[in-house]
């Protein structure tokens, strides 16, 4: 009975030390972290802000000196410009864009099967040769575009893909970034050892993939389409692709915007049109970006 009645009041004396624990942090400590944070989330919003202001400005506005970063007189015509353009286009506009979605969302999906397939044999796997592979992986995120546009022409013009889409296609299904990204999270977020009880209990490599590894990495996943979608939404592929009819929507409507000066609201309008689709995927998938940086150790 004295043993039942001690544990009682050292459960009760726990409770009440749990109730009293207070953060360390003060509130005028908690108050400056605040205002820190919204001043760096405002420096980050400021450029789309201000390509939103400027898409609103009238021409007269646009060229005014000294320059207002506010808009006195918003209006719409930058992008009834925009839309009159198009429609004196020789292709659809639809027809353009048709081909922006249509590369983007199949290039975006294969993408992330691919970097998947890749980054788990990499991350979980022990053969001969797998450190030198690791290596390479990351010695070629050092080279930018600009360094293998020529080489890759090359190649692209001597498999006969020039004027394709899979011109534009497949160079980006060669990028290691996603590949590094889904290796460093997969080594951090699955155990070893459920992988050793799966393949105890019978299951194959495909089946422990696609059934434990996958949903796993949903977070990761999420952060791969976000970076692939907008890579492959801004792609214009003009070093390649020449017909009309194959032409993606942001070298069209570039295009249409760089015909002078009378043109630059309709430049502003362009470019607010193009951030639609990347921001709307980041904010549907935004929650996950988070965990995987934490979990792959990029910033």
């Amino acid at each position: 009975m004295p043993e039942k009645q001690n544990f009682i009041k050292k459960q009760i004396l726990e409770y009440k030390s749990r109730k009293r624990v207070r953060l360390s942090r003060s509130l005028g400590g908690t108050i400056m972290i605040f205002i820190f944070l919204a001043v760096v989330g405002a420096f980050m919003i400021l450029p789309i802000l201000y390509s939103i202001v400027q898409s609103l400005k009238p021409i007269n506005e646009i060229f005014a000196y000294p320059p207002k970063f506010f808009v006195r007189n918003p209006t719409f015509d930058n992008f009834r410009q925009v839309l009159r353009l198009t429609d004196n286009l020789y292709v659809p506009f639809t027809r353009y864009l048709a081909n922006s979605v249509g590369i983007s969302v199949i290039g975006t999906a294969v993408y992330v099967v691919i970097a998947s397939l890749t980054a788990y044999p990499l991350a979980k796997v022990n053969f001969p040769g797998v450190v030198v592979l690791s290596q390479i992986i990351v010695w070629t995120l050092l080279f930018r575009q600009e360094v293998t546009a020529i080489p890759q022409y090359i190649v692209i013009a001597k498999l006969g893909m020039v004027d394709t889409y899979w011109a534009i296609l497949l160079p980006a299904m060669s990028g290691t970034m996603g590949v590094f990204l889904m290796k460093q999270f997969i080594i951090t977020a699955i155990p070893d050892a459920t992988l050793e009880a799966a393949r105890i209990d019978g299951a194959g490599e495909f089946r422990i993939f696609f059934r434990i590894v996958m949903p796993a990495v949903k977070p990761a996943i999420m952060t791969l389409v976000i970076f692939t979608f907008q890579s492959m939404w801004n792609a214009t592929g003009v070093q390649y692709v020449y017909s009309e009819q194959l032409k993606m929507l942001p070298s069209v409507l570039q295009t249409l915007a760089a015909g002078g000066i009378a043109r630059t609201g309709a430049g502003s309008a362009v470019g607010v049109i193009l951030m639609i689709p990347p921001i709307l995927v980041f904010i549907i998938s935004q929650s996950s970006v988070m965990e995987t940086m934490s979990h792959s150790g990029l910033k």
